[in-house]
């Protein structure tokens, strides 16, 4: 993995720009309260020299009712800087989140096809958080402890020059190292975090896939191969955890030296007169607060970074450039007739599987064509063309003269209304499944779009009806209701183009006999590409293309393909021996 951390950087502060007034005014705010924390022992040294002399204690009243308001003021800048704050890292996460959304949303088909649905939902929470800890970092531990520093070295040189050398030069020392140790570390990190990536992305997988765990009896299997990835895990979090044990082991040494050491000096510079009782106290409350501050920083530090490491796997994301782009000035496509030209198509996965090859057809407006052919001919590829899921490798596609590489996708996409053999439904009610093909619909069309597509007699058994929620890709339903959901959509949608992948194909007789009346209603009027699986679904369309090895095998209408012969149709009509044809 590359270390994306400028570019994590570079989109944390350029969306931090929006809300500049408050990320400054927090900042302002804690430095001020920081510095009146850093003026507090300065009155306490004044105490104890008086409460070491003279012992006035009308002067000792007036210093506590001093720190009294000091410590009041302080505390109204902090709550100030903690609501500005709040309001900046909200507003930040939530343009965050809604930024990785609509970035990923963008990607290609072949982008999701690649990657666990669960590992990328963790990167998006993952780089929205890790916002939430890089600027609580700055904001509540870094910002105040250079701060402190700053101005403790200032009031202790005042006193003698080389109590603030010396701490200045044992601040540096220790800080490099724990950036050195925090940049050893980072690539433990970066692959911690993708280990965790990794165990997300396998539960999700199982869980998805759970009745095959059950049916084809892989629970030791899963259990088994789950454990081992966790115990890497495991093995890689304790090494990362170890090693920041033992330099917790080493800073605090250097922090005995430093205390032991100041205060030897401290003796001698006692013994000339120079500083007083006063001063060993100031000595002792400034070193306090940097040691309480910098045991603190190699954790912030490592803190920081390990943010850092988890964005970075959506950084590398949001670096990726979309797959497939709309060009520049790309113009919305008008589809008034529905005519689809294949002209010498070529399309490979990759160097090496070319699936489509020098392919050409013609559909012409309002024609009802059926692809078919074996496993793996290219048929399911060529609607995947169609709908520019993928660039083509060769040739081009057009719809009524339009080259679909020069229209917006968005627009492409809403002249074809897909049915696919195994329709996702979002986890939400039926009512917004169905109007999800056409978002504007009122009610009364989405349930005269259901009645059509027959699913509004088994919507209106449940309880809610329409507000049924229907589970996670609509495990709530059987097949064949999921499949006239998506019909249903898909007659709201009325689109000038038509692509049914085996609509039919999850309904039983009795429910197939009640949708063709509306699958052909459907029909009219528009241009239609069946993916025929079950042959007996396709004999009255226009014309029937025999799609094997990326090419055209041959075309024609039923009855002439089954009078050739050892024509490909043929051998699979007589394998799968007719069936119902309405």
């Amino acid at each position: 993995m590359k270390y994306n951390t400028k570019l994590t950087f570079k989109i944390y502060w350029k969306h931090s720009l929006k809300y500049k007034w408050a990320m400054f005014g927090s900042a302002i705010f804690i430095i001020t309260s920081t510095a009146l924390a850093i003026i507090a022992p300065l009155y306490y040294k004044e105490f104890f020299d008086i409460l070491t002399t003279t012992g006035e204690t009308d002067a000792l009243r007036r210093i506590l009712l001093t720190l009294l308001a000091l410590y009041l003021v302080e505390w109204v800048f902090w709550r100030l800087s903690g609501f500005v704050n709040s309001y900046f890292q909200i507003s930040m996460m939530r343009d965050l989140s809604v930024m990785c959304f609509s970035y990923l949303h963008k990607h290609s088909f072949a982008f999701f096809h690649n990657n666990f649905v669960g590992s990328l939902v963790k990167r998006v929470n993952r780089f929205y958080r890790a916002f939430e800890g890089v600027a609580d970092r700055l904001t509540w531990d870094l910002l105040p402890i250079l701060t402190d520093v700053i101005l403790i070295i200032f009031v202790l040189s005042r006193r003698s020059p080389y109590l603030g050398i010396a701490i200045f030069i044992w601040i540096i020392v220790y800080c490099l190292v724990n950036y050195a140790f925090t940049i050893y570390k980072l690539p433990y990190d970066v692959r911690r975090s993708e280990m965790d990536s990794k165990v997300t992305g396998f539960l999700a997988d199982t869980i998805t896939n759970f009745s095959n765990v059950k049916l084809f009896n892989g629970y030791k299997k899963e259990t088994d191969d789950f454990s081992e990835i966790n115990r890497q895990l495991g093995k890689m979090r304790r090494f990362t955890w170890d090693m920041s044990n033992i330099f917790d082991a080493i800073q605090a040494l250097f922090m005995v030296f430093l205390e032991i050491g100041l205060f030897w000096y401290a003796i001698g510079l006692w013994e000339q007169g120079i500083l007083t009782i006063g001063d060993f106290v100031l000595i002792q409350a400034y070193l306090l607060r940097i040691f309480m501050k910098l045991w603190d920083f190699g954790r912030v530090v490592r803190s920081f970074y390990e943010n850092l490491a988890d964005a970075e796997e959506m950084t590398e994301i949001l670096a990726m450039p979309h797959a497939i782009v709309d060009k520049p000035n790309a113009k919305e496509i008008k589809v008034k007739q529905g005519q689809i030209k294949f002209d010498s198509i070529t399309f490979c996965y990759n160097q090496t599987r070319c699936v489509v090859k020098k392919l050409n057809l013609e559909i012409k407006p309002k024609e009802k064509v059926a692809l078919v052919g074996p496993s793996g001919a290219g048929k399911t590829t060529l609607i995947k063309l169609l709908l520019r899921m993928y660039d083509l490798t060769d040739g081009s596609i057009t719809i009524d003269g339009q080259s679909i590489n020069e229209v917006t996708q968005e627009s492409l996409w809403q002249s074809i209304s897909m049915v696919p053999q195994e329709p996702m439904l979002f986890h939400r009610s039926l009512m917004e499944n169905i109007r999800y093909g056409k978002i504007k619909a009122t009610d009364k069309q989405v349930i005269q779009a259901s009645k059509l597509a027959h699913c509004h007699e088994f919507i209106k058994s449940f309880p809610d009806e329409y507000n049924t929620k229907v589970g996670e890709r609509g495990v709530k339903l059987s097949g064949g209701e999921r499949q006239r959901v998506a019909i249903a959509r898909a007659i709201l949608r009325d689109s000038p183009i038509l692509v049914l992948d085996e609509a039919t194909s999850s309904l039983d007789s009795e429910s197939e006999y009640l949708i063709q009346d509306a699958l052909n209603n459907l029909m009219k009027d528009k241009t239609v590409i069946v993916i025929a699986h079950r042959l007996s679904t396709i004999m009255k369309v226009d014309r029937i293309i025999v799609v094997d090895e990326g090419g055209i095998r041959e075309q024609g209408t039923h009855q002439e393909l089954t009078a050739r012969r050892g024509g490909l149709y043929k051998k699979l009509w007589k394998i799968q021996a007719g069936g119902f044809i309405e």
